[in-house]
Parts: structure tokens; C-alpha cells; sequence
């Protein structure tokens, strides 16, 4: 007769920061543990149990999860950035430049860097759900940051800067 134990214990808070979770937590990490009973053979007589546990501690993403999520990140001089993160299990459509480009990205987190031309009307990002999930969007050029949320579906985050006609963008 075989008997199968499965213990599983998980800790992990909340998140409850106040800064709008532009910080990565220093949460602990889910702990999974199993304990399962030693094989024995069926014929032979029966003996002492034998239990063997192992314990896997998942590894922290709190560092990935600070440079993608942080999407006030300051642009080099000259520098448009464009991000894209979050979760979308069916995929996303990325499409990232100015008006004088459209450049495709794929897979998330997304962080590209782009020279900015003066004579650009716009830099934009926009990131289409494939069926679901949830993303975030960011351009940065010198110091100003635009930012988008979408959510579920087929929805669009997008985030756009616009030139100020005077070589800065706002």
C-alpha cells in the first residue's frame, strides 16, 4: 500500500509599498516542500517507515522585476527609451519610434534605446494584449517620462512624448 504526503508552504506578504511598487520588495520567496514515502517493494515484509523530504526555495526576481518596472529611469542625453513589462500569457504586439519610424519588439520585458532626432513631431510605444494580461508601458527622453496601463483582452497600452517645438519633448 502506498501512501503520498504533499506538504506545500508558501511565504510571501503582500505587497503594501506606498511608492506605487516602483521598488523591488524584500519579500521572502516561496518555499515548496514535498515529503513522499521510500519506494519498498510490494512482496517484502514490512519495515519501518522511511520518509524522504526535499525542500526547493524559488529564486528571487526582485532584482529583474526593479529594472523593468522602474520606468523613471533617465534617458542618456540625445536618448529616446522605450519600455514594455508586465505579464501576457497569449502574447503582445510591440510597436516602438518616432513618426519617421515603426520598429517591431518582441517579448516581455521589453527596453530599447533609440538616438532622438530634433526634428521628430512624436516618440511613441504602444503594446496590443493578445487575448490577456496585464502591461505597462513607458518612453523617456531627457528626464520626461510618459507612461500607459493596459488590462485584459485585446487592449493597448500606449504612451506617447510630443515635441515642444523649442528641441525638447514633453
Amino acid at each position: 500500500m502506498g501512501v503520498l504526503l504533499l506538504g506545500v508552504g508558501i511565504g510571501a506578504a503582500g505587497n503594501s509599498s506606498s511608492d506605487g511598487g516602483k521598488k523591488a520588495s524584500a519579500e521572502p520567496a516561496p518555499t515548496v516542500t514535498v515529503t513522499a514515502p521510500a519506494q519498498v517493494d510490494a512482496e517484502a515484509e514490512p519495515a519501518a517507515t522511511v520518509t524522504v523530504t526535499r525542500t526547493a526555495t524559488a529564486t528571487a526576481k526582485a532584482k529583474a522585476e526593479a529594472d523593468t518596472a522602474d520606468s523613471g529611469d533617465a534617458a542618456p542625453s540625445g536618448k529616446a527609451v522605450f519600455k514594455v513589462w508586465g505579464s501576457a500569457p497569449a502574447g503582445v504586439d510591440i510597436t516602438y519610434g518616432s513618426d519617421g519610424t515603426n520598429l517591431q519588439g518582441n517579448g516581455l520585458p521589453l527596453k530599447k534605446t533609440l538616438s532622438v532626432d530634433e526634428g521628430a513631431l512624436y516618440y511613441q510605444v504602444t503594446a496590443q494584449l493578445m487575448g490577456g494580461g496585464d502591461v505597462q508601458c513607458s518612453v523617456t527622453i531627457n528626464g520626461e517620462t510618459k507612461k500607459g496601463h493596459a488590462q485584459g483582452g485585446y487592449n493597448i497600452c500606449s504612451a506617447q512624448l510630443n515635441s515642444d517645438f523649442s528641441g525638447g519633448f514633453s
